[in-house]
């Protein structure tokens, strides 16, 4: 019984490898969801998409599925690459303007404390003036 069962499959194995006549991926997936599933219906019309997808687009509904993820892949690469750009610009520009606003922070400063000491001068000197 299982050596019978053995040449059955050895034979359909090769039938389905050696000749080409049935595309082995639009017979595989559907005799994988009836196998695990136990619905024939789903799988039969699972097929009939399969064969229909493949008749309008000319690719097999997973080659399809490919082929645009890697599109959308290739386009998200140019959309990072040009986000990453954008965003160490903008990074260049704040520290340019918070570096302008450090010095100006920084002249202001001192020009504040310069202004505070010659009026200190100024006041000492007015003291020495009326001391004398």
């Amino acid at each position: 019984m299982i050596l019978r069962f053995l040449k059955i499959s050895l034979f359909l194995s090769s039938f389905l490898f050696l000749t080409g006549f049935v595309p082995l991926p639009a017979v595989l997936g559907p005799a994988i969801t009836a196998a695990t599933s136990g619905n024939l219906v789903k799988a039969t019309a699972q097929l009939v998409f399969d064969y229909e997808f493949k008749k309008k687009t000319g690719k097999s509904s997973l080659g399809y599925i490919t082929d645009e993820v890697s599109k959308n892949n290739q386009e998200n690469h140019i959309n990072k690459d040009f986000k990453d750009l954008i965003e160490k610009r903008v990074e260049i520009v704040h520290q340019k303007l918070v570096d302008q606003n450090n010095e100006s922070k920084v002249i202001k400063d001192f020009k504040l404390l310069v202004e505070k000491r010659v009026e200190l001068t100024h006041k000492k000197l007015k003291q020495q003036k009326i001391n004398q």
